[in-house]
């Protein structure tokens, strides 16, 4: 499975991104979706998951009620709605993948999964 994510840049506090991550190579329906963020000099942190039918979503304490993970498995993509920016939200945000039999199963450490794209940077101006 080869995710490829996109979507990140430049934006002031207060403002909006949408990142997408397009998958291809695997059944992506039958796929936990992740997004994970790493801040320069910190640890990969679990930002939001996804379960293969959108049904269950599941987010770090640090974005909730500002970002939004959702899937459109017609188009094997995963997208993270970010509003509400702030500076401390500053990274490389990358997508995650993992194939799971339970369909509404959400997995939210970086060890759980298999597959991650290379990274899309983020960076909120104060």
């Amino acid at each position: 499975v080869q995710l490829q994510a996109s979507g990140g840049g430049l934006v002031q506090a207060g403002g909006s991104l949408r990142l997408s991550c397009a998958a291809s190579g695997g059944t992506f329906s039958n796929f936990v979706m992740g997004w994970f963020r790493q801040a320069p000099g910190k640890e990969r942190e679990f930002v939001a998951t996804i379960s293969r039918s959108g049904a269950r979503t599941s987010y770090g304490d640090s974005v909730k009620g500002r970002f939004t993970i959702s899937r459109d498995n017609a188009r094997n993509t995963v997208y993270l709605q970010m509003n509400s920016l702030k500076p401390e939200d500053t990274a490389v945000y990358y997508c995650a993948a993992r194939e799971l039999y339970n369909n509404y199963g959400v997995l939210i450490f970086v060890d759980e999964y298999d597959y991650w794209g290379q990274g899309t940077e983020v960076t909120v101006s104060s």
